[in-house]
């Protein structure tokens, strides 16, 4: 077996807490439970490197190696070749790197993970980004597929653990710009409404719960035109699955393009897709706990889309000062 036909994996926060055999079985629905077992017995199944049981616990950010009998490709078993035009786009987003992350300005449609029939996602176009044989970034926080905006890798096992507890924890802090339907009556507020995961694979929903967990939104007006659209700048300070999507359209303001979460017709056909951009995010440095701040500009089509509907973006400094306020 090639070693270039075997991929790594990162543990997402939907995998976080998983066992390793029901996080494989989800992945890989074809493949049959006695392959997975041989696969894990004989070590080409391993999690950060080391050999693992079918009832390992995984944890956010670990890596797992997955052998080519999994990846579905050609009948060689050898794993595709990156995409050498996507690998240079993600290049060109690169915000930050040193010995320890790198941050990248996600592109909207890209999906962060892989999974079955997904031939692009962020986890592998990232091995193309680092020398090779050194190890392969590891996602340590996920950004839904449709949304744009900063996106933290970690270069290291130490890296991915110590970043891992800063978003499980509040020591991250998220900034996103959000174009919605509306214009909300407060300038500013605060969303704490629990949620809960409903539908199957590839249809999850978030909803409304009072038995689910625990989900805070806080969010400030940057710009309106007139009460047929706003600009928001928005801080969840939790990290559930589609939380701003969630709960923007639970105060009746959807967010653009999210057809999912209540947008109408014309809101989700205005081009550029979702209106959701991972604008800004502060993190302690995983070597030494300084703050490691990093800002994405928005992608063009965002910002076409905002001076379409008269919504200026150079206000958004005045909104973060009410989110300060508000103990974002």
């Amino acid at each position: 077996m090639s070693e270039r036909a075997v991929c790594h994996s990162s543990v997402d926060t939907e995998g976080a807490g998983q066992r390793l055999d029901r996080w494989l079985r989800k992945r890989y629905p074809k493949v049959p439970q006695a392959m997975l077992q041989k696969l894990l017995r004989s070590g080409q199944i391993r999690v950060d490197g080391g050999r693992a049981k079918a009832d390992t616990r995984l944890q956010l950010g670990q890596q797992v190696r997955l052998p080519p009998q999994l990846q579905g490709t050609e009948a060689d078993g050898q794993a595709p070749p990156l995409d050498a035009d996507a690998v240079a786009g993600l290049r060109q987003g690169l915000l930050f790197e040193d010995q320890w992350v790198l941050a990248l300005n996600k592109p909207a449609g890209l999906a962060v993970q892989g999974g079955t029939g997904q031939r692009l996602s962020i986890d592998r176009l990232a091995l193309g980004l680092v020398p090779e044989g050194a190890p392969a970034p590891r996602l340590v926080h996920r950004l839904d597929r449709d949304t744009s905006g900063v996106l933290l890798m970690a270069k290291q096992a130490a890296a991915a653990r110590a970043l891992a507890g800063s978003f499980q924890g509040r020591d991250a802090r998220k900034l996103y710009l959000a174009v919605v339907s509306g214009r909300p009556r407060r300038k500013a507020g605060r969303i704490d409404r629990p949620l809960a995961k409903a539908g199957g694979e590839g249809r999850e929903r978030m909803h409304l719960d009072p038995e689910g967990q625990t989900a805070e939104t806080l969010y400030a007006l940057v710009d309106a035109a007139g009460t047929r659209s706003s600009l928001l700048l928005v801080a969840p300070l939790t990290g559930r699955t589609h939380q701003i999507r969630a709960h923007l359209a639970a105060i009746g303001h959807p967010i653009l393009g999210d057809g999912k979460y209540g947008a109408t017709k014309g809101e989700t056909s205005h081009g550029p897709g979702l209106m959701l951009h991972a604008a800004e995010l502060a993190v302690p440095h995983p070597e030494d706990g300084t703050t490691l701040r990093i800002a994405a500009p928005p992608p063009p089509a965002f910002v076409a889309t905002c001076r379409t509907l008269g919504l200026d973006l150079g206000r958004m400094e005045m909104a973060r000062g009410q989110l300060e306020v508000r103990g974002a």
